[in-house]
């Protein structure tokens, strides 16, 4: 079956129109991300499909940007009257969040859920030395946590001693901006008050204790944003109560979905240039489609189209006459074109 015989099937299963949203997670530069680039894409099928008693989202993604989930789950409620997120596997960091906006989590043994808590870059950020062009993420929780060392494992409590552990923490190598963490601690603010404003959301609202819960334990009580979460942690130990367990023919049909998104993808493929590139060719282009949205009746992919090189470069190597160039033969690749069709 491909992907649109599988969503009818979810559809007359469920009684419910379906819309499918999946990202790459494939190691290498062809992976794609939650991004606000979806709200129109999404936007089209909606008005496709026309109000509806009942939407559900299938979803797969390892996360993206924390801004979208808000801003897509409210315009998908404008749709139906019930909202339900279908996850055949992954949904992490910002696709968990988008789960959180839904009436019914629907989850089978394989899928799963992550914390929220996720690493802030801008331009206060300290600079990568080995890309001096990039800057190294700062993880929310990692900050968190370091005061929480601080304060409550070493007891330190008055305001000079946690002065002076902010100092070192500010001058430590590679240097830490001020401004930085303040972008840290407005980040953890603002996805507390989203994840808020996403399980408030709900047909049935959650009491505020409830919330509360489910936040604290998805920001600040897990400790890793790599622990997955499934079904079962999620309903009784998260108290999480929209999620709902699959039957054995909706989890068979999750897992189909997700394994024709992963034979489209190629997802849990190696990424390497020489296999890319193809033995023996001197240049090749290549399509990769990173993104999918998909209905019964229709679809869009994102793709991206790169071109693979060989090209002999200079490697300086230390020999014992010194530094000597040795011409190597290297694969480098550029992207081309990328968009949604």
């Amino acid at each position: 079956m491909n992907t649109q015989e599988i969503i009818k099937k979810i559809e007359e299963l469920r009684g419910s129109k379906v819309v499918t949203y999946a990202t790459s997670d494939r190691q290498g530069p062809v992976n794609a991300r939650v991004a606000m680039d979806i709200i129109p894409i999404i936007s089209s099928h909606l008005r496709k499909i026309g109000k509806q008693e009942k939407i559900d989202l299938v979803l797969y993604s390892a996360g993206g940007d924390t801004m979208v989930p808000w801003r897509l789950v409210s315009m998908i409620r404008e749709y139906c009257d019930q909202f339900s997120v279908i996850i055949p596997y992954k949904a992490h960091s910002a696709a968990t969040m988008i789960s959180l906006g839904a009436d019914e989590i629907v989850m089978s043994d394989m899928s799963e859920l992550s914390p929220i808590d996720p690493s802030t870059a801008n331009v206060f950020n300290p600079i990568d030395p080995q890309n001096p062009q990039n800057r190294i993420p700062i993880s929310v929780e990692e900050v968190m946590s370091y005061f929480d060392l601080a304060k409550n494992k070493f007891g330190i409590k008055s305001d000079e001693e946690l002065t002076k552990i902010f100092n070192k923490f500010v001058e430590s190598t590679p240097s830490i901006h001020p401004l930085a963490l303040g972008n840290v601690n407005r980040t953890h603010n603002l996805i507390k008050i989203l994840a808020k404003r996403l399980l408030k959301s709900h047909k049935e609202s959650m009491k505020d204790d409830e919330v509360e819960k489910v936040i604290e334990f998805l920001t600040e009580k897990l400790y890793s944003h790599q622990y997955y979460i499934g079904r079962k942690e999620a309903k009784e130990d998260l108290g999480i109560k929209s999620v709902v367990f699959a039957d054995k023919d909706l989890s068979d049909l999750m897992t189909d979905v997700y394994e024709e998104y992963n034979n489209e993808m190629n997802m849990t493929e190696m990424w390497n240039p020489e296999t890319e590139i193809g033995e023996g060719n001197q240049i090749t282009k290549k399509e990769y489609k990173i993104a999918f949205v998909e209905n019964a009746e229709s679809g869009n992919s994102f793709g991206i189209n790169m071109e693979f090189k060989r090209v002999q470069q200079n490697i300086a190597q230390q020999t014992p006459q010194g530094i000597i160039n040795i011409p190597q033969e290297q694969i480098v690749w550029r992207v081309l074109g990328q968009g949604w069709k």
